[in-house]
């Protein structure tokens, strides 16, 4: 095994629910599969009955990155990511205050701030100046609304993410159902956009 092997699998995991902070949960009658942050006591139903813990996994994957679940679920990089953290601890600030303290050009740091505005992780407000005008601002929102927003966000990304790979795998198998002596072709991927 080569270094480069070491590594990967030293970085893989594996669904381990004895020692994990979710849980996935089946239900034994159709193929509806959830998941759950943290432990859910009673278990979740499905069809009115108790849906069943999953023990056995095999699959192992590359463990998340905060800043790559970002950027794929939000389109949040890091320059967002500064952004949002410097005004969630010194706002509020408007974009020239934000721009000046990151050292960001002020069109990168608009761009981001109306960004993270639409997403729901700041809030825009009108500031009346001294000298006459009006300046928007920005402000955290509420960290437990947050919490929730940016949860239920990645789960909306995350359901939409096994979606494809469902909707991949059905069409894998369909595809190999009808032509059992052919090998998966290349063009396959292609039916699958990369949005």
């Amino acid at each position: 095994m080569s270094e480069h092997d070491t590594n990967e699998a030293t970085e893989a995991v594996q669904y381990d629910p004895s020692s994990s902070r979710y849980d996935v949960f089946e239900c034994p009658d159709c193929d509806n599969v959830v998941l759950a942050l943290g432990r859910d006591d009673p278990p979740m139903s499905c069809h009115g009955e108790s849906m069943q813990r999953v023990t056995d996994c095999d699959i192992t994957v590359k463990p998340p990155d905060v800043r790559q679940v970002l950027l794929d679920a939000f389109g949040l990089p890091k320059a967002g990511l500064d952004i949002c953290l410097c005004v969630i601890g010194e706002g509020p600030l408007s974009a020239n205050e934000v721009a000046e303290s990151l050292g960001y050009d002020r069109s990168t740091v608009t761009r981001y701030l109306n960004k993270l505005v639409d997403i729901g992780l700041l809030r825009r407000s009108e500031l009346n100046r001294e000298a006459g005008g009006v300046v928007n601002v920005y402000h955290s929102v509420d960290l437990e609304r947050m919490r929730r927003e940016t949860l239920i966000g990645f789960y909306i990304w995350a359901g939409e993410a096994a979606a494809l790979i469902e909707e991949a795998n059905v069409t894998k198998q369909d595809y190999m159902a009808e032509n059992p002596d052919r090998e998966l072709p290349d063009v396959f991927w292609e039916s699958f956009p990369d949005d």
